[in-house]
């Protein structure tokens, strides 16, 4: 099949394939050759650079121009010591330095280097002798090295055209010039190839860790946000029991008020059933959004939500799973919000949870403080004695810690401790009814609804 041209020239496939190699070619090889492409400076040290001395690791992020300059001068000393040329001694230096100009040119413009290393190689075949031709020793040194070195910084499909060209090169001059002895092309066309396949496996490993290390920082962030969504839900899902508690407490009481007074006034009665209505209103759509972020397979549970009188079973399921932990409680016990209740008890959970997984063998310590204006939590491990196995899911209690509290508005501190264990401090404040009542009061926009809302409890 051929296509037609809008001059009429018919085009063949072999046509239109070669016309996109060339085309290929010329993108490559030929369009911004010359462009400035500095060599990127290292990032990190390696494990070389880091047993230097500190004096020269705080010059580690030159090392790879530290290194060509050092094979640049190799090829100069090289070049020097084996090219024969009719100048002397200044003609030696002067080959030394040409070979050194292409190796120099692959940390500021790579593929210009290699039409450099080429016009190099044509340079000093015409000062050099008639053996090793056309690519005397340092040129066919200078010449190897340049082909790697553009080979790192580029790619594989720079290396073929390099090779290819490289070969095409060699088989003009031969042709002609006549097949001279001491024509070298074959050792060329052999040493350039492994040197260019090896260079190849390495920038082709190289990038394919780059990406995979840029694809584990994708997946790692993407999972901490769906961590962080899930916790939220979960969060959503146990604190509908206590705000769908209190709203039903606010509907019937407003129901039944009107009922206590004798000969209650109609405005009264109308407030009465304004506040009932809104707080049915505002069940229903707490039980619509709470079905929302409910799973296909989530199953409301059967028990009211755990609260910190629920603390001793929880202690004691964890001792029968073998953890030994003791459990301390300062100040005044008091009745908490529902809200803080089932927080605090969660947070608990998790944290002697975490012990388990992590710290298996070691000894564990809850102290529940009731203090002035709030609640203290803090839950703290020694070092594990047994064999610690890799936990998929660490991490991510943390975050459903720190969930719970940002929502309550209060603090938390996690981190190792100095004898090798973990500690988990914790407080929320909780606001008494009078003060709440009186904030809620207070705020703009607040209504009988509201103020209802607040005479029920602080969640």
């Amino acid at each position: 099949m051929t296509e037609t041209t809008a001059g009429g020239t018919a085009r063949t496939p072999e046509f239109r394939m070669a016309a996109g190699v060339l085309a290929t070619l010329r993108q490559d090889m030929i369009t911004d050759a010359f462009a400035y492409r500095p060599l990127p400076l290292v990032a990190t040290p390696g494990r070389f650079m880091r047993r230097m001395p500190a004096a020269i690791r705080r010059h580690s992020p030159w090392s790879r121009y530290a290194a060509v300059t050092a094979l640049a001068v190799f090829a100069v000393i090289f070049t020097v010591g084996s090219q024969q040329t009719f100048l002397g001694d200044l003609g030696r230096l002067a080959a030394g330095l040409i070979a050194a100009i292409p190796i120099l040119m692959t940390l500021v413009r790579p593929v210009g280097a290699w039409w450099a290393a080429v016009a190099m190689t044509l340079v000093l075949a015409v000062l050099g002798g008639s053996w090793n031709w056309p690519w005397t020793p340092g040129s066919f040194f200078s010449y190897i090295v340049v082909l790697v070195l553009v080979t790192l910084r580029t790619g594989p499909r720079i290396a073929a055209w390099m090779w290819a060209l490289t070969f095409a090169l060699g088989f003009v001059i031969a042709m002609v010039f006549g097949n001279r002895s001491g024509m070298n092309l074959p050792e060329m066309a052999v040493t350039s190839a492994i040197a260019l396949a090896i260079a190849s496996s390495v920038q082709i490993r190289r990038h394919a860790t780059a990406e995979v290390t840029a694809q584990q920082e994708v997946t790692a962030v993407e999972r901490d946000k769906r961590t962080l969504l899930e916790e939220r839900t979960t969060i959503a899902r146990e604190l509908h029991d206590v705000v769908a508690h209190h709203m039903s407490v606010v509907a019937i009481q407003a129901e039944a008020a009107p009922y206590r007074v004798k000969n209650p006034p109609p405005e009264l009665e109308a407030a009465f059933v304004t506040i009932r209505e809104n707080a049915v209103a505002a069940l229903t759509e707490l039980r619509r959004v709470l079905g929302v972020v409910r799973s296909a397979d989530y199953e409301a549970p059967d028990a009211p939500q755990p609260t910190l009188a629920s603390l001793d079973g929880l202690l004691a399921n964890v001792r029968e799973a073998g953890l030994s932990v003791d459990k301390t409680v300062t100040g005044a016990v008091r009745e908490l919000p529902q809200g803080v209740e089932l927080s605090a008890y969660r947070i608990i959970q998790e944290a002697l949870s975490n012990t388990l997984r992590h710290a298996p063998g070691a000894q564990a310590a809850v102290e529940v403080s009731y203090v002035l204006g709030g609640l203290g939590i803090r839950v703290v491990n020694e070092a594990a004695t047994g064999d610690v196995r890799p936990s998929p899911g660490a991490g991510h209690g943390i975050t459903g810690m720190r969930e719970r509290v940002a929502m309550l508005e209060g603090e938390m501190t996690a981190g190792g401790t100095v004898g090798g264990g973990y500690e988990v401090a914790v407080f929320i404040p909780v606001r008494g009814r009078a003060e709440s009542a009186a904030e809620d009061a207070s705020a703009p926009g607040s209504g009988a609804g509201s103020g209802a809302g607040s005479g029920a409890g602080t969640p």
